[in-house]
């Protein structure tokens, strides 16, 4: 089915007749304060809904929420923001779509809603657009990635944020580029297989590395995961784009000389296993 089409060199979008178009914005501004559970889902209408083509009692598809059936009659503006989350993101997957838009739809989802929402995005017999820090999720939900190039320019990667990275070689943030290095320097992050010692024994510096290499490599795998959580914040990069950028190359950086760290340890191990016999 096509649904629109970018007209040739006219930088705009011509969308076709039979578009149903169902949104979820990030800031979950479309509920009315004063609206129930029932009415925002319903439109005030009947208590049926249809779900992907089939009909839905709407306290049945509350409790897929997370809401009870008390409430049905509770307004909106009695709601924390995380349950205003779950009923704006089951109010657009109740809308008649084919084209679903979705601005960070794991916000403030706990781990049940999260796995709903990748089940019913599952089930979408449309196309859905989904905008999103969360990589976990655009790998398990996405079918492919599209990447802005610049220079107005965009791409389409096949598969979910890892397959993108893995076709073009990195994320979303482009690596500065790196001078030519002269021929006598050493790279920034290299394994070097050690040398056996003559003796039969590891040297000093080779027991010294053993030792202090496990130590490095936790301090890395915490720096990462102090890294990848400040990336997943999805207002980092609207607040911040040089800030985001630099945090993407510290993360490239930790990982890559945290994996050369557990390959050199790796590597010293099995001479120390070897020597020892």
């Amino acid at each position: 089915m096509l649904t629109g089409e970018l007209e040739p060199d006219s930088g705009t979008v011509r969308l076709g007749s039979n578009l149903q178009l169902a949104t979820l914005d990030q800031g979950r501004k479309a509920l009315d304060a004063s609206s129930t559970l029932k009415d925002v889902l319903t439109g005030g209408g009947s208590d049926t809904l249809r779900i992907n083509g089939e009909p839905k009692h709407v306290v049945g598809y509350m409790k897929d929420f997370l809401f009870t059936p008390e409430q049905a009659r509770t307004t909106v503006e009695k709601l924390s923001g995380g349950e205003r989350g779950r009923l704006a993101l089951a109010r657009a997957l109740a809308l008649p779509s084919n084209v679903l838009v979705l601005d960070e739809p794991t916000n403030d989802l706990d781990l049940e809603t999260l796995d709903l929402l990748e089940e019913m995005l599952g089930d979408y017999r449309g196309t859905v657009l989904v905008v999103s820090h969360d990589r976990d999720f655009l790998d398990r939900v996405a079918t492919s990635v599209v990447v802005a190039e610049g220079d107005g320019r965009w791409i389409e990667y096949a598969g979910g944020y890892t397959d993108m990275v893995a076709q073009r070689g990195f994320g979303v943030t482009k690596p500065a580029v790196v001078k030519e290095a002269r021929r006598d320097s050493a790279p920034q992050v290299a394994v070097r297989p050690p040398v056996a010692p003559a003796r039969g024994k590891l040297s000093f510096k080779h027991k010294h590395a053993l030792e202090t290499l496990p130590g490095e490599i936790e301090r890395l795998t915490l720096e990462i995961a102090r890294l990848n959580a400040k990336l997943a914040d999805p207002t980092f990069y609207a607040r911040d784009p040089q800030g985001f950028a630099d945090a993407s190359r510290q993360l490239t950086g930790a990982e890559a000389r945290r994996a050369a760290a557990e390959d050199e340890w790796l590597t010293l191990e099995a001479l120390r296993e070897e020597l020892e016999g």
